[in-house]
């Protein structure tokens, strides 16, 4: 960690591929043709298992926990200053993640009522990213939360439900507008 973060403010093509060498050291796996920009951070990157074709833009950080899992499939997208709370997360193959999106992958159970909030149990819920869906700028996706393959996820929308396939969603909280041309849903 400590020669990954020499080179994390390097935003030379040396300094890129210093951070991927070692990324791909620190990591269960990594495939081919990651890029990693300036400014990438990330914790317990063991439990990481990235496909081939990965760009991780200027600034993203990536979440991981000891005993979790983040897998992030092939040739995804990821805008710059994202966040990853990655602690049960999978995104398939062909993901867009605009610049700022955000996953949350864990709450505080708020019980016993008379302790402070963020001194209760931490609920860790899996969220899932499917193949091909595209995921707007600042928006958010929240813990347990499937978002269908080939969907798309306005900018600035607040996900807490699970979006069906081919669905366009937007807004607060995220509502289903309509379905992606082309696409006709099964009745």
């Amino acid at each position: 960690m400590a020669l990954y973060g020499r080179f994390r403010a390097d935003c030379s093509q040396f300094g890129r591929l210093m951070c991927a060498i070692v990324f791909r050291a620190l990591a269960d796996r990594v495939g081919t043709g990651i890029r990693i920009e300036a400014g990438v951070g990330f914790s317990h990157p063991e439990t990481f298992d990235i496909g081939d074709g990965v760009f991780l833009g200027e600034q993203t950080f990536i979440q991981g926990r000891h005993d979790g899992r983040c897998k992030i499939g092939n040739y995804v997208w990821i805008g710059p200053q994202s966040y990853f709370d990655a602690r049960d997360l999978i995104i398939e193959d062909y993901v867009g993640w605009g610049p700022g999106a955000k996953v949350l992958g864990s709450s505080h159970t708020g019980m016993p009522i008379e302790e402070p909030l963020i001194a209760t149990e931490l609920e860790i819920r899996p969220v899932r990213i499917k193949k091909a869906a595209d995921i707007g700028v600042n928006a958010i996706i929240l813990p347990g939360v499937v978002v269908g393959e080939g969907s798309i996820i306005g900018a600035g929308a607040v996900v807490a439900e699970d979006v069906a396939p081919y669905a366009i969603v937007a807004g607060v909280p995220a509502r289903f507008l309509r379905w992606r041309d082309g696409y006709k849903p099964s009745r």
